[in-house]
Parts: structure tokens; sequence; C-alpha cells
């Protein structure tokens, strides 16, 4: 916010330096922020078009052949100002983006414009390295630096949200980077290139890919939801056949996500993770006799297995990845011959189970659960899930259990 304001007043006090090219950019920003649509809570927003405007002004050096000298705070002001006239749509309809992107958005930018502007508006950048091979190096090496940046400030406002490990989370950003994050990178590079030769008739031409990518992104997010939600529909089949009881796959998954991300899990592994723990108790369906209370963990280990295989059995034939029957098979073997993503679906399970039928709640559950780490619970799962639901279990719609 102090940057921001100081960037708006500082621009309003000296007026826009090259009216016509902070206009361009600005729309093009604006652009960007219209076309963003179809990010999860907690992800990263896919806005490329819009970041890469941003940094493709952060990183312009020349116009046509004309040296620019807009600097750090009017490059902040029109990024500020093309990001506010892209949300207000989405604003108008409920769609507003994350506070925490848009101040992770104005610092990135304000980042890439202070390594950049200061250098090349003292002519230091055009005596060392002059206009060849080795300027566009500098600016991938400097839009190197920034999506770092971004990565840092993304995990440490996902961990301030969450309370989730920092490493993790850093880890998740990171590799997120070789994908889109390389495309803004390589585009914003592009564009501040272009512009410096061939003018802001260049900005058109490059940000039609990026437009394609956003259309091919709404289409996948798209896919993405129908599949979330017909595993879904399955896992609540369980609970309307009267096998589980309300809202119990719902409270394995978040809790398994939640335990996932504490032993270090992300992307991929964490989507296969929520979607096992969804369907964990499908196999409930195969029995004539449904289990009491649908608390699979009270029953013989032999019992607890055949569940589970008749579980992987309906998985594979609903069009889910396999990867997540194979969770579900899994998840009543001993936890030494078992992948961590049925060793974490197969303690949220238990406890989940354990706390509505053990005397004293979740602190009995999860001592039942550490009493059964010889063979089946895993320790490190164990506490990583204790640690979990100290931190903030009631945040997850469970209830919390107190340190120690």
């Amino acid at each position: 916010m102090l940057l921001t304001l100081a960037a708006l007043a500082a621009t309003l006090w000296r007026g826009v330096d090259d009216p016509r090219a902070a206009l361009a950019f600005g729309a093009l920003i604006a652009v960007g922020e219209l076309s963003r649509w179809g990010a999860r809570p907690g992800e990263r927003e896919p806005a490329p078009l819009a970041a890469a405007g941003a940094l493709a002004y952060a990183l312009l050096g020349e116009n046509a052949g004309h040296t620019t000298t807009h600097g750090v705070l009017q490059t902040v002001a029109v990024s500020v100002a093309g990001g506010l006239a892209g949300i207000v749509p989405h604003v108008a309809r409920g769609r507003g983006p994350d506070p925490d992107h848009l101040a992770r958005r104005v610092l990135t930018v304000g980042f890439a414009a202070l390594c950049f502007q200061p250098l090349y508006n003292a002519g230091t950048v055009a005596a060392r390295l002059g206009h060849g091979p080795s300027y566009a190096l500098f600016l991938l090496l400097l839009l190197l630096l920034t999506a770092l940046c971004d990565a840092v400030l993304a995990a440490l406002l996902h961990r301030a949200r969450t309370g989730h490990p920092y490493g993790p989370l850093l880890r998740e950003q990171l590799r997120a980077l070789p994908g889109i994050g390389s495309a803004v990178c390589a585009t914003g590079t592009v564009m501040a290139l272009g512009v410096a030769v061939a003018g802001l008739w260049a900005l058109p031409v490059f940000a039609v890919p990026l437009l394609l990518t956003q259309v091919s992104y709404r289409r996948y997010a798209a896919v993405r939801t129908t599949n979330r939600q017909t595993i879904a529909s399955l896992a609540r089949a369980t609970e309307i056949a009267g096998c589980t009881p309300p809202g119990h796959a719902r409270r394995v998954a978040e809790l398994s996500r939640a335990v996932g991300r504490e032993l270090g899990l992300s992307g991929s592994a964490l989507t296969v993770l929520e979607h096992a723990a969804l369907m964990h108790d499908i196999g409930q369906l195969s029995l004539v006799d449904p289990v009491e209370g649908g608390a699979t963990a009270l029953l013989p280990a032999e019992e607890q297995r055949r569940i589970a295989l008749l579980g992987g059995a309906v998985v594979r034939q609903t069009g889910v990845p396999a990867a997540v029957a194979v969770v579900v098979e899994r998840q009543a073997d001993p936890y030494r011959d078992q992948p961590l993503p049925a060793r974490i679906v197969r303690t949220v399970n238990a406890y989940d189970d354990l706390a509505a039928t053990t005397e004293g709640g979740g602190l009995g559950a999860l001592e039942r659960l550490r009493l059964g780490t010889a063979r089946d619970y895993h320790p490190d799962v164990v506490e990583s899930l204790a640690r979990v639901l100290a931190r903030g279990g009631a945040t997850r719609g469970i209830a919390p259990v107190p340190p120690g």
C-alpha cells in the first residue's frame, strides 16, 4: 500500500513520462486482468499476460530506438492502474482477486524495476553490455531474480495464512516456475526487446500467444472442476447409502491435504492424496452388511484390507487416475509397505473414526494412533497430524487438539 501510494503520488506530481507507452502497457495489463479466470484458492493466479506486460514495462529501456526515462515509481503506478482497471468487472461479479496476489504483483514489479531502471537510466547497462546478446541475457537474469522474489513472497504469504511449513510451500512455488513462470519471463523479455526495436506495435503481436494460453487454462480449469465435482459426488455415495457418517469423506480429505503439506507433498501428489481421501470408503458400497457407524478403523486388519481392495476396484471403474486407486487399495496395508499418501489416508481416517467413538475425543484418538505406530500408523504421519490439529484444525471444520 505504501509503495502504491508513493508511486501514484510521485507520478501525478511529476507527470507521466511518455504517455503513449504508459497507456499502451496499462491497457495491456488491464486486458490481461480481464481475461484472468480459473484459479482455486491458494493457487497462483493464471494472468500471464498481465504479469508479462508489467514485467516488460519494468524492463523497458527504449521505445522504437528512443531511450525511456519512466523510472521505478511510474512503472509501479502504471502496473497498479492497469491492474485496477482490469479487476473492476471481476469485483462487480464478486470474483475479485486475493489481496495477497495484488500485493505480490506490486512488490514483484517494483523489485524488477528497481533492479533495472536506475542502472539503465544511469547508462551503466549500455556502457557495459551494449544491445547485443549480453543485454538479452541480462534481462533474462533480472526476470529470473524477479520470479524467485515472487516465489519467496508467495510462500511467505501462504505460510502466514495457513501456518503450513515454509520449506514445502517454497518448493511448490519453485516447481511452478518452469511452467507458466518461464512463459511469463520469456514473453516479458521479448516484449521489452520488441518494443525497443519496433515500438508499441510489438505489444499486440506478443500478447496473442499468452491470450491463447489463458483460453486454454479456462478449458483446463473447467475440466478440472468437473472431475473434482464427480469425485466429490462419488464420495458422498457412501454417506447417502448410510455407510459412513455425514461429512466423514470431506473431513478426511481436508485433513489429509493439510497433513500432506506438512510432510512436503505438493502439486499433483496433493491432488492424488485429496481424491483418494475423498473415495477411501467407497469399497463399503460392495458390502452386504454395512460396517456399524462406518468406522473401518475398528475392524480386523483382514477385513480392512478386503474393503480397501473392493474400493480400489470401484475407483478403477470410474476413470479416475490409477494413482488414486493405488492409494485406496493400499490404505489398509502395514505402513512399512505403503506409499506416503496411503499412510496419510489410513492415519487420518482412523483419527476421524476414533475421535467419534473413543473416550476423550480427539486426544483419545491421537493416543490410540500413537499406540499403533508399531505396525499400523507411521510415527511421522501421526506427529504431523497432531501438529496440524494443534495449529488450527478448527479452521477446517475439525475439532482442534491442544498442544501436547
